[in-house]
């Protein structure tokens, strides 16, 4: 194949919309930072998003169908990423009562996102081969224990946001797999009765203070509930144009927690106002209607439900990060993907980019 060819067929939309994104929580970083007088984190997230295109580019040379054909390189991976989950157990500090990062000098790393896009291939690769055997509860029952097993050890870390993250992930592969639909209402069933036992004997109490301040807000702002207030304000004072870069009061003294993180759109809107959110969605929007379109061009399953496999990791994370922002969901830690701070997450998800790219290149 030609580099003309080549350059052709890659989804440039889909990549604009993947850096303008990065493009944009860099700003922020950089706005935060200046707040707190230290570029650190700002540093760190260029030379994140410089390897981060590196890889995209180096997956999108990488033929998909090397991930399709060899179901050992997925088992190992797979495997590689439960002792990574496990490992945190022992050798990850405790950050907050969470062990949820390795710490190498002075960067961190996350192997649930990892682990996530590992999660996807597998998935795709598990009900690619059995998609017209879904009336089997066998395939049903394996693919989950494939899916507990990463999110009960991210659950006890504990991580309450990232472990949801993986069930919707199943569940949405499942549904576009073609379960049937008694199967599935089993399956919400045993979901219901699992989120009972774990309310009552699993989550810390921090943990349902979150919850419980969620549903009563307004008694618990000055506790647990403080977050989630200030986030509101700093997202009404942004206007329609935003108070301007470097000008985010709430970061500035102190009051919006997290805010290049779990909070990070807060501050957005806060800098850039209403016409900054309506920009930020509107690459969502573009960054989802690609991946649909790779979906549904795709000439066989595997592609096929690795893009909704991916597009339901990414869409629940962006609705979950959006939901704590603007307190319509308790607060349980969701970072917004390609804009929030973090080198692990940024980096897979221009992995998975590059991915798709081959899977629009090479099919």
């Amino acid at each position: 194949m030609s580099i003309r060819v080549y350059l052709k067929r890659i989804d440039w939309l889909l990549m604009a919309s993947a850096v303008l994104l990065t493009v944009m929580g860099i700003l922020t970083i950089y706005s935060i930072a200046s707040s707190k007088e230290s570029f650190l984190i700002f540093k760190k997230q260029i030379i994140f998003f410089a390897i981060s295109i590196a890889l995209a580019i180096f997956f999108t040379i990488l033929d998909w169908r090397n991930f399709r054909d060899n179901s050992y390189i997925l088992l190992f991976l797979y495997g590689f990423c439960i002792l990574l989950l496990i490992g945190l157990f022992f050798f990850a500090p405790n950050i907050r009562g969470v062990k949820g990062w390795y710490k190498i000098g002075g960067i961190s790393f996350d192997p649930v996102n990892l682990t996530e896009i590992v999660l996807v291939l597998l998935l795709a690769k598990y009900f690619s081969k059995r998609h017209i055997e879904m009336y089997k509860v066998s395939h049903i029952f394996l693919s989950g224990v494939y899916v507990f097993l990463p999110a009960s050890l991210i659950f006890f870390q504990p991580d309450f946001g990232s472990a949801l993250i993986f069930i919707v992930l199943w569940i949405s592969i499942l549904l576009v797999s073609g379960v049937k639909l008694k199967h599935f209402l089993l399956l919400v069933l045993i979901g219901l009765l699992i989120l009972v036992f774990c309310w009552q004997f699993l989550l810390k109490d921090y943990q349902k203070a979150r919850v419980l301040s969620f549903l009563n807000p307004e008694r618990q702002v000055l506790s647990t509930g403080w977050s989630q207030a200030q986030s509101k304000i700093a997202i009404g004072s942004g206007g329609f144009f935003g108070k301007g870069l470097k000008k985010n009061f709430q970061v500035r003294y102190g009051f919006l927690p997290e805010p290049h993180t779990d909070f990070i759109f807060s501050a957005i809107a806060e800098e850039f106002g209403l016409s900054g959110v309506l920009i930020l969605f509107l690459l969502y929007f573009i960054l989802f209607w690609r991946i649909v379109k790779i979906a549904k061009e795709a000439n066989n399953n595997f592609p096929r439900l690795f893009a909704i496999g991916f597009l339901s990791v990414l869409f629940s994370q962006f609705f979950i990060h959006i939901g704590m922002n603007v307190g319509i969901l308790p607060v349980i830690g969701i970072s917004l993907p390609f804009v929030s701070y973090g080198g692990s997450g940024l980096m897979v998800m221009f992995l998975a980019l590059g991915i798709l790219q081959s899977i629009k290149v090479h099919s």
